[in-house]
């Protein structure tokens, strides 16, 4: 008997328990492109989900941004009613930047029924 017909007997032997591996493994190559593509689209795309979510986080630093410019402001405008020369321009200048904020902070109006 040669080398090389236990070797085959045992191939033969052993391809009806790799052939649902082989299957799978086939499978899985066939449709590798089709995930990679859905998964890129996924990573492309927001959802809506997240793209609400990203909206309420901006809303809130430029809530929070514009509280602070208030506060700021307040503080500079007493200086400056005191005389305080450098806190009249900042003062003018934090104003200006709240002006600018404004449209993108939602009043107490925007939160009634």
């Amino acid at each position: 008997m040669s080398p090389v017909r236990p070797l085959a007997l045992m191939a033969m032997a052993a391809l009806p328990l790799l052939s649902g591996c082989i299957a799978r493994t086939a499978a899985s190559v066939i449709t590798a492109p089709v995930r990679v593509v859905s998964q890129g689209a996924d990573w492309a795309t927001t959802s809506q989900d997240e793209s609400d979510r990203n909206r309420g986080r901006k809303l809130r630093k430029n809530e929070e941004r514009y509280g602070k410019l208030e506060r700021d402001y307040r503080r500079y405008s007493n200086r400056c009613d005191n005389g305080n020369d450098e806190a009249c321009d900042r003062a003018r200048a934090t104003y200006s930047e709240m002006e600018n904020l404004r449209g993108s902070v939602p009043s107490s109006r925007d939160y009634r029924d």
